[in-house]
C-alpha cells in the first residue's frame, strides 16, 4: 500500500502545484494562452466542466457535483480494491496514479467549478483543439497499468487454483 499512497501523493501535489505554478502565478487565467515550445507545447487556458474531451459538459451544478461524486466513489472503490487485493508495485503505483489525478480533478471541480486544463500539444501538421493538465496524464496512464498491471498473480503469490 505504501507504493499507492506515496504516488498518489506525489501526483496530486504535482497536478496542483502545476496549476498553481501556470494558471495563477504566470496568470494564464487571464492571458489565455503562453507559446512555450510552439507547436509541441502551449499553456492555452480550457476549463474543462466534462469528462475528458467535455463529454457530458454542462453549466448545470448537477453535472459538476455528479462528476465530483463519480470521482470520489471511483477513487474509494479502487482504494479498497488495492488494500484488499494487495497488487504489486507497478499495479500499486498505477492505483496511486489514477486515484491521485482524479482527487486533483475533483479538487478543480470544488474550488473553480472547472477542471483548469492548460497543456497543449499539437505536431506534424496536426493541430491538437484539446488542453489536458497533469491529473489527465496520471489518470489515463493509472487506467492503463491498472489494465496493463493486473488479472495475473504475482510471482510467488498462489492464486487459489488447485494443482492436481
Amino acid at each position: 500500500m505504501r507504493a499507492a499512497w506515496l504516488s498518489a501523493l506525489i501526483t496530486f501535489g504535482l497536478d496542483q502545484a502545476s496549476k498553481l505554478a501556470v494558471v495563477q502565478g504566470l496568470d494564464l487565467i487571464n492571458r489565455g494562452e503562453i507559446d512555450i515550445w510552439p507547436p509541441f507545447l502551449v499553456f492555452r487556458m480550457a476549463w474543462n466542466r466534462g469528462i475528458n474531451f467535455g463529454l457530458f459538459a454542462g453549466d448545470a451544478e448537477a453535472v459538476r457535483w455528479g462528476i465530483v461524486l463519480v470521482s470520489l466513489v471511483i477513487s474509494a472503490w479502487v482504494w479498497v480494491w488495492v488494500r484488499r487485493s494487495r497488487p504489486g508495485t507497478l499495479a500499486q503505483i498505477s492505483a496511486g496514479l489514477l486515484v491521485g489525478g482524479a482527487l486533483g480533478n475533483v479538487i478543480d471541480r470544488i474550488w473553480y467549478g472547472a477542471v483548469a486544463d492548460f497543456l497543449n500539444t499539437s505536431c506534424c501538421g496536426f493541430e491538437n483543439p484539446y488542453a489536458f493538465n497533469v491529473a489527465d496524464i496520471a489518470i489515463f496512464a493509472g487506467a492503463f497499468g491498472l489494465v496493463l498491471f493486473t488479472g495475473r498473480p504475482a510471482e510467488g503469490r498462489k492464486s487459489g487454483a488447485k494443482k492436481g
